[in-house]
């Protein structure tokens, strides 16, 4: 028997963003009620004409300020699960910031709902975390050697960086230990208190997620920072060490799906699972976009690279444990990239 069954409730927080509004989507395809959280009554409205096909299965609820004290208390009531998708607005892309100012929202936003999550009536029964794979990674060096990563690995090293180096810290470093420290403090909380509580704690790690945004972003500035990142990366020019580097990607279906199926599995109780496709190279992103459609090289758009470039990806994040516990297949690269490059053709964003 699934431990939250369809027709239940599921709150979202961070209802609203990238993430959280897929995850509200596929809760809703699936059968579920969903109370999405979101930072303004504005959001709410838009969130709400885009899902009234559902009707009264979706509602919102306004968190102005999510490491308020309590703020969460009321609107976990009554809700069967919870996914924690919530996380601060804006990616840091260079040193010079307040690493705090990243760090102190993901953890107290995470602990404030946790602590609200354990006042809940004994009708919750689950709470999903949505973590990422930056608090599993070490960052790599250069030169670029091969690393492979499970669930038993976390981010320490970003969190002693930004300790050392404060401000002097990248942005990317500042974002890695933030969401390390938030996941670390939610499973700290869970494990100090789960004799007590009613329901149990699943944390998923997604990679790079891409995919068409449900918010409709009427300019590519408007993108979400997953895709805006990835976007900047690939549509200009890298020099070849960067393009001998790799990353970890996922389709955003498949993350707001390992989202939904982590509420009916009741093995995956307690567990941490990486959600990923697979690694590539940023070389090889290339290569695999040109035999989409070889417009993209042929108009200039579509740095070239280098296609000599040894392919040999220098990060491996390992899915195995998110494959055998939740049943997911995932989408390839090239579904992935194709389903990005058809929402930029569309848009306009990539005129020839």
């Amino acid at each position: 028997m699934p431990i939250v069954q369809a027709g239940s409730t599921v709150l979202v927080t961070g209802a609203n963003g990238f993430v959280g509004m897929w995850v509200a989507r596929t809760l809703l395809e699936d059968g579920y009620a969903v109370r999405g959280v979101v930072r303004s009554e504005e959001k709410g409205k838009h969130m709400t004409a885009h899902f009234a096909s559902y009707g009264a299965k979706f509602d919102f609820v306004v968190v102005p300020d999510m490491i308020k004290e309590g703020a969460y208390d009321e609107v976990v009531k009554g809700v069967d699960a919870i996914v924690h998708a919530a996380s601060p607005a804006h990616f840091p892309t260079a040193a010079g910031g307040d690493p705090d100012d990243y760090i102190v929202p993901a953890m107290q936003g995470t602990l404030e709902i946790l602590q609200s999550a354990a006042k809940a009536g004994p009708e919750l029964k689950r709470f999903v975390l949505t973590s990422s794979v930056s608090a599993v990674l070490t960052p790599p060096t250069k030169p670029w050697k091969q690393r492979t990563f499970d669930e038993s690995d976390w981010g320490d090293e970003c969190v002693r960086i930004v300790g050392n180096l404060g401000r002097k810290a990248s942005g990317t470093e500042a974002y890695n230990a933030s969401k390390t420290l938030a996941e670390q403090a939610a499973t700290e909380f869970y494990n100090s208190h789960k004799n007590e509580l009613s329901w149990d704690f699943v944390a998923l790690c997604p990679a790079l997620a891409l995919g068409r945004p449900l918010q409709e972003p009427e300019a590519i500035a408007n993108l979400n920072t997953s895709m805006l990142i990835w976007y900047r990366l690939v549509f200009s020019n890298q020099p070849d060490d960067f393009l001998q580097g790799s990353y970890s990607v996922v389709h955003i279906a498949d993350v707001a799906k390992a989202h939904s199926l982590a509420l009916i599995k009741e093995n995956v109780g307690g567990q941490r699972m990486i959600i990923s496709s697979g690694q590539i190279t940023w070389q090889h992103t290339r290569d695999i976009i040109n035999s989409i459609d070889p417009k993209y090289y042929a108009s200039g758009k579509l740095p070239r690279g280098n296609p000599e470039l040894d392919r040999t990806v220098t990060s491996i994040f390992k899915n195995e444990k998110s494959k055998e516990l939740l049943g997911i297949t995932y989408k390839e690269a090239e579904e992935i990239f194709a389903d990005v490059l058809g929402l930029f053709d569309a848009r306009g964003w990539l005129s020839y």
